[in-house]
């Protein structure tokens, strides 16, 4: 059901938006999570080293579908909060013509430099093979990776965060039984793993699509009484582009910079990545299992930064800036309730969660992965606030501020990586650049969110609409 973020109170219609997004990030996770315990538990711990290791490139490959979400849910949203239904659905098929089109060039890029992307990031020989063969299969996946957030980033700009939910909850615990199943069963070791995601998540996306193009069927177009295709005549009533030049440059402005964000993240995590590797296995398994368990958190907090972004998106186009006002203390009470009890389980419970995805739970793969939570778990909470208030700047279209805030953590995070690796700390030196790379971009993103002049840039956004 489309959920109209504009009426109501903020904190109420914030919170049962993003409730249901978590759920779905919860079981997004549940993908790697599953791969890498089953990889652990049912094959080896270099198989686990394997699907980490390249779970670091696949990043990249997201960082351009998440890019895509962005920008195809922020620019929606604008549009479905102004009720100008007809601009709504040319962005959308716009933005799924766009994403498509990257995608396929993702693909060669990926097909033809993969053996160099893995020697780049110093895998070992003996996960070397592993590695690749997880990736290959992953890379021929990615038309699902990529329909299926644009789809979700449709969703969340209609207001509607169920479905995707529920698409999610399904596929996941699929993939956990086919996981499993092949592995176990049909012994197709790390190829059976990467197999059953890239099964789960194509049934996963087809569905999503299919129903997304139902709901826009449904959106009312009587309604578009600014929309600029409906407003010269009647005969133009109900009608709208396939695709608009004017719509993908609206589209790139989100997305490109949110694709350069994600994709510089990504390339810092991989030389972060080939820090560790020289370490040696026995750490890259602990980081691979400590990892996951980050990324799980992180993306749920990034998951809803971007719930933030969608209500800032649907209130900035109705011209409603007190609400969005609200919703910045709102989403920092909503991320805090979700650290408390993680950064507990972590500090606390640490161990016992890194034993889940290791085969043989003991030594110096276990004390990697204990150590890794127990030093960046505590800035959970530093990291929160500065997803809220990069959800706010990304959602008022305020790119340049929001990836400012973002280099500074990558840049902090990656310098630092390198060169405390190289000290006494060893490969604590890498886990400390975590917190100190939060804390300063953090601050710089509260202050950006802090001095918005909110009437002044929706002025702005109303006179490039009238040209």
């Amino acid at each position: 059901m489309n959920k109209d973020l504009t009426v109501g109170k903020p904190g109420s219609a914030l919170c049962k938006f993003c409730l249901p997004l978590f759920g779905s990030i919860i079981f997004q996770q549940l993908y790697n999570i599953a791969d890498s315990f089953v990889a652990g538990k049912f094959i080896s711990d270099n198989a686990l080293a394997a699907v980490g290791n390249s779970y670091e490139i696949t990043l990249i490959f997201i960082a351009f579908a998440f890019g895509c979400n962005i920008g195809c849910s922020v620019i929606a949203a604008q549009f479905f909060g102004a009720k100008r239904y007809n601009d709504l659905k040319t962005a959308v098929y716009t933005s799924l013509i766009a994403s498509t089109t990257v995608c396929l060039l993702l693909m060669v890029v990926g097909v033809v430099f993969c053996d160099g992307l893995l020697r780049l990031i110093k895998t070992p020989e003996e996960v070397f093979a592993d590695s690749k063969l997880y990736l290959d299969i992953y890379i021929y996946g990615l038309p699902f990776v990529f329909l299926y957030n644009v789809a979700t980033g449709i969703f969340s700009a209609l207001g509607d965060s169920k479905t995707p939910f529920i698409f999610l909850a399904c596929s996941s615990l699929s993939n956990i039984g086919a996981d499993i199943l092949f592995v176990t069963a049909f012994k197709m070791g790390v190829a059976g793993v990467a197999w059953a995601t890239f099964i789960c998540q194509g049934i996963s996306c087809i569905l999503a699509i299919v129903v997304i193009f139902i709901k826009l069927a449904k959106v009312d177009e009587n309604d578009s009484e600014n929309d600029e295709n409906a407003s010269d005549t009647t005969e133009n009533k109900g009608k709208f582009k396939i695709f608009s030049w004017k719509h993908l440059g609206k589209f790139s402005v989100i997305a490109v910079p949110s694709i350069l964000q994600q994709s510089f993240i990504s390339v810092g995590n991989i030389v972060i990545q080939s820090v560790i590797n020289s370490f040696g296995s026995a750490v890259m398994a602990g980081y691979s299992a400590a990892i996951k368990l980050n990324n799980m958190m992180i993306t749920s907090l990034t998951t809803l930064g971007n719930g933030v972004s969608n209500f800032t998106a649907q209130n900035l186009g109705a011209a409603k800036f007190d609400r969005i006002k609200a919703g910045f203390f709102s989403g920092l009470k909503l991320v805090w309730a979700l650290c408390l009890p993680i950064v507990l389980l972590y500090e606390f419970a640490g161990k016992w969660l890194v034993y889940i995805f290791l085969e043989s739970p003991t030594g110096l793969s276990m004390d990697t992965g204990v150590m890794f939570l127990r030093i960046v778990s505590p800035f959970y909470f530093v990291v929160a606030t500065k997803l809220v208030s990069d959800g706010i700047l990304r959602g008022a279209g305020m790119m340049k501020k929001f990836m400012l805030a973002t280099f500074t953590d990558l840049a902090l995070r990656v310098s630092l990586a390198e060169i405390l690796s190289r000290t006494a700390l060893g490969v604590t030196g890498v886990w400390i650049s975590w917190p100190i790379g939060w804390t300063v971009a953090t601050v710089i993103s509260v202050v950006m969110y802090a001095t918005i002049k909110w009437n002044h840039l929706h002025s702005k956004e109303e006179h490039h609409h009238t040209l």
